[in-house]
């Protein structure tokens, strides 16, 4: 049985053909990184308690055309004091060909969050570690997993209404 949050197996394009998701570019939309207690947060006495927040956005550019951006924000605390707070804005421009309407969302807010996430990762266990701590190493983000949360949050919100 097939999971209707996930999207549809993209095959490979066939020699000729456009492919259904085309990656146009990728950048830093915003980088911020905060130590706000150096150099006495940089002396790490114990693991620091790390809370991570995962946001996905996307809007359309033109035709089949979508910027989608994977936003990550890391606060670091040691004890009662922050050690470092980390948000990024990590976006890309995608083109989809033929993807079927119903499955245009999917394909923004799973797929091309998937094939952001490790750069958006390198880029945070870089910033952390030119910070003075050792790099924030994020695990894997079932991105369909977000996804569904999201479809079930915007249910109840409209039940409510």
């Amino acid at each position: 049985m097939s999971d209707p949050a996930a999207p549809p197996a993209v095959p490979p394009a066939a020699e000729g053909q456009q492919s259904p998701l085309v990656v146009n570019v990728q950048y830093v939309k915003d980088l911020s990184f905060e130590n706000p207690n150096a150099p006495n947060s940089l002396a790490l006495r114990q693991q620091p308690q790390i809370a991570v927040n995962v946001n996905v956005n996307a809007r359309p550019l033109a035709d089949h055309t979508f910027e989608v951006q994977l936003i990550i924000s890391a606060e670091a605390k040691q004890e009662d004091r922050v050690a470092f707070v980390v948000e990024l804005t990590y976006a890309g421009v995608f083109t989809l060909n033929g993807v079927a309407e119903e499955h245009v969302r999917p394909v923004l807010l799973i797929e091309c969050p998937r094939l952001l996430f490790p750069f958006a990762r390198a880029i945070l266990a870089e910033a952390t570690r030119d910070g003075g701590f050792p790099p924030l190493s994020l695990q894997p983000i079932d991105f369909a997993q977000l996804f569904r949360q999201q479809l079930a949050q915007q249910g109840q919100q409209a039940g409510q209404a």
